[in-house]
């Protein structure tokens, strides 16, 4: 029976694509024999699972008091539950399960080997060291290049200077910030001087007068006239309204004296006239109510005199309160000036420190980048790394280069190419 031609078509469309599968599946399979398994390194984080077949049920039964999460320890051990210490040795992870089942057949007693898993959950980290930008350990992750392990330390170091022009422009803004800074401060210290000295003019110190600094002198110094002038008119115009007032009180008593003397003559003669009235009275000559109008008279001039008295007093003691508040004004403005211009002294000093210590910074920059321009040339030919390995129980340092596949636990170290390369033993198959 013949085949239409469609259907031949077809069934040999399907042939081919079988024929090429099988080759697929066997390639894969000369390439995954030919890779060596992973060797259970310590630090190695696995996670055990055990099952066992149970005839009588017909299902599997997980033992997870014997399984969880295990790390191998330095020593290449393992601890698990009924069997104890069990030594990895050079086991991968499918050697090691095995070993795990035929313990576990042999402890229990099991007619059955069981069935147990080991999956590796983490791999010891790799070392980064030398001339990376954050040395320290990173977790490897399978098919991992020496490459991509120095992207995760950051990449190749590069010192500051490396900023290059940008960080000697931002160190000398900073000085031209530091010495108008300066300027302001010395001004203000000037002003401050004159105030606490009672000057009349404010004299600017010699440094705001350079012509390097007359532009920004100018307006630095028409500021701080205009604040002494506005400072010295207010002290002004209160030292000569409390003089003033003490003036009034003065004036005041002055007067109050004037009318202590005049009452002290009036109560005399009325004291006279009282007198030669009594004498009258006694001889019957004057009548009693004459008597009686003089010492009401009398009486009216020794209360006036009394309260000129106490006006006196007062105007006294408003005259003392107002020379302490002018001396207490006195006292309040040099306490006040002498503070900001200590505090003003401090702020100078630490502006010229902070001056000094920018400017050897701004030196060492300009020495950093010129050593960098030097260096040039043999940073532009890139790093040699270098992988610290365990073979054995030793410790072998193998050349390698950016595609280098790395294992767990490798050290991996960046230097800067130099004229003469260091001797290191061949280059670092990937498939090792």
């Amino acid at each position: 029976m013949r085949l239409p031609i469609k259907e031949t078509a077809f069934r040999a469309r399907l042939i081919a694509l079988a024929g090429v599968g099988l080759a697929f599946f066997a390639l894969s399979g000369a390439t995954l024999a030919q890779a060596e398994p992973y060797r259970l390194a310590p630090q190695t984080r696995l996670r055990l699972s055990v099952v066992q077949f149970m005839p009588s049920r017909g299902e599997f039964q997980r033992w997870d008091a014997l399984g969880g999460e295990v790390v191998v320890s330095p020593e290449g051990n393992i601890l698990l539950p009924v069997l104890g210490s069990v030594t990895v040795g050079n086991l991968d992870a499918a050697g090691l399960a095995a070993e795990i089942a035929k313990r576990l057949q042999a402890k229990i007693g099991l007619v059955d080997l069981p069935d147990a898993t080991v999956e590796i959950v983490e791999y010891p980290p790799v070392y980064m060291v030398g001339n990376v930008k954050t040395p320290g350990q990173y977790q490897f992750r399978p098919g991992m290049m020496v490459l991509q392990a120095m992207a995760l330390a950051g990449g190749e170091f590069r010192s500051e200077s490396q900023g290059g022009q940008s960080e000697t422009i931002k160190l000398q803004g900073d000085l031209q910030d530091i010495a108008a800074d300066i300027l302001r401060t010395s001004a203000r210290i000037a002003r401050l001087q004159a105030e606490l000295a009672g000057a009349k003019q404010l004299q600017l110190p010699p440094e705001l007068t350079k012509a390097s600094a007359a532009a920004a002198a100018g307006e630095i110094a028409t500021q701080e006239q205009t604040i002494f002038t506005a400072r010295t008119n207010e002290l002004n115009r209160q030292t000569t309204s409390l003089s003033e007032l003490g003036d009034l009180y003065l004036a005041e008593i002055d007067v109050l004296q004037q009318k202590s003397k005049a009452l002290d003559q009036q109560v005399a003669q009325s004291e006279e006239e009282l007198a030669g009235v009594t004498s009258l009275v006694q001889k019957g000559v004057a009548t009693v109510s004459r008597r009686s109008d003089l010492e009401r008279t009398l009486a009216g001039l020794r209360s006036d005199r009394l309260d000129n008295t106490i006006a006196t007093m007062t105007a006294r003691q408003d005259l003392n309160e107002s020379k302490r508040n002018l001396a207490k004004l006195q006292d309040d403005r040099r306490t006040e000036v002498s503070l900001a211009l200590q505090g003003e002294q401090t702020n100078l000093e630490r502006l010229q420190l902070r001056q000094t210590t920018t400017l050897r910074v701004l030196r060492q920059a300009n020495e950093l980048i010129a050593n960098e321009k030097q260096s040039e040339v043999v940073k532009a030919r890139g790093p040699v790394f270098s992988i610290v390995r365990q073979v054995n129980g030793a410790s072998e340092e193998i050349a390698a280069s950016e595609a280098t596949s790395l294992m767990p636990g490798d050290l991996v170290k960046v230097a800067l190419s130099l004229d003469t390369a260091p001797t290191a033993t061949p280059a670092l198959d990937p498939a090792q």
